[in-house]
């Protein structure tokens, strides 16, 4: 008689961690890192540093899983995402379910219970705008990736209100940098996944508008990031060495995203570019412990 074969217990743990996206986890963590060490100047506050991750991290890849979950026939038209466990079948949408509401209600309880409530409600306002409006906008418009650049700008708001219970200039200016970082940075996705796009009829810049014209908004993106970054440095929340940081990274990114004007080969480019992303949000997060003023 020949065994039915059953599905590892290691393979369905592989397929539930990837529902969760956890690259997309881990960058989140770093820039929320980053404005919970801007609002705490100098003076880490541990248990609550850890609680804001894990909490957070938890909101996040619950959205993440309820997006896999909406983006599941999709996802069987896309290269990159075809092995998505909902798209293979080997995760089914009930249990999909039910995990993203487990680890929702963890995320949000972990927050309520070690922080404050602006820092809960600004979590589950993010968590809203990436499940509702951001999974169901991309499918009909160009400006789904505006709205997508809302939800990712929230986890370091997060971690700012976490510490300073309360939004003021600083968790702006965190917002609008992550706003327009993620615009150039899902540009760049879209330009060199573009085929994939295309047969999912998904509508994003490159497709719809050109490529001449998703670079020259790419181009705006980076200017207008570079500029609110040293906003930080203006208002007296970070020293010269941010502010030296942010200009040389500024200055090289906008010297890459106007070769993409002249270059030959637009995938290639757009590959660069969206490397070139992760290097400068990282670094500019990563620095801000350093050279926060201390009041």
């Amino acid at each position: 008689m020949q065994k039915l074969a059953i599905p590892s217990y290691s393979f369905a743990t592989k397929n539930y961690c990837l529902l969760m996206k956890p690259g997309i986890i881990m960058g989140n963590i770093v820039v929320t890192a980053g404005g919970f060490a801007l609002a705490s100047k100098g003076t880490f506050n541990l248990p609550l540093f850890f609680a804001t991750l894990i909490g957070l991290a938890f909101i996040i890849a619950s959205a993440c899983v309820f997006n896999n979950y909406i983006d599941r026939d999709t996802d069987k038209k896309m290269k990159r995402t075809k092995d998505r466990g909902l798209a293979t079948g080997a995760i089914s949408a009930y249990g999909a379910i039910l995990f993203g509401v487990i680890l929702g209600i963890l995320g949000a309880l972990v927050l309520y219970t070690f922080t404050n409530l602006i820092t809960v409600s600004v979590a589950l306002v993010g968590f809203f705008v990436y499940v509702i409006l951001y999974s169901f906008s991309k499918y009909y418009s160009i400006h789904g990736t505006i709205v997508g650049s809302v939800a990712g700008a929230i986890p370091p708001v997060v971690g700012y209100c976490a510490v300073s219970n309360r939004i003021d200039a600083a968790a702006v200016i965190l917002f609008f940098m992550m706003v327009m970082w993620q615009m150039p940075h899902f540009f760049a996705i879209a330009i060199y996944r573009i085929d994939d796009y295309m047969e999912a009829s998904i509508p994003v810049m490159p497709v719809i508008r050109g490529m001449r014209e998703t670079k020259i908004y790419m181009m705006l993106y980076v200017i207008a990031f570079t500029t609110v970054s040293i906003l930080l440095t203006v208002y007296g929340y970070t020293g010269i060495s941010y502010l030296v940081i942010v200009a040389l990274l500024g200055v090289a990114w906008i010297r890459l995203c106007a070769k993409g004007f002249s270059c030959k080969n637009d995938k290639l480019w757009a590959r660069q570019m969206f490397i070139f992303s992760l290097v400068v949000v990282m670094t500019l997060y990563v620095t801000i412990p350093f050279t926060v003023v201390s009041n």
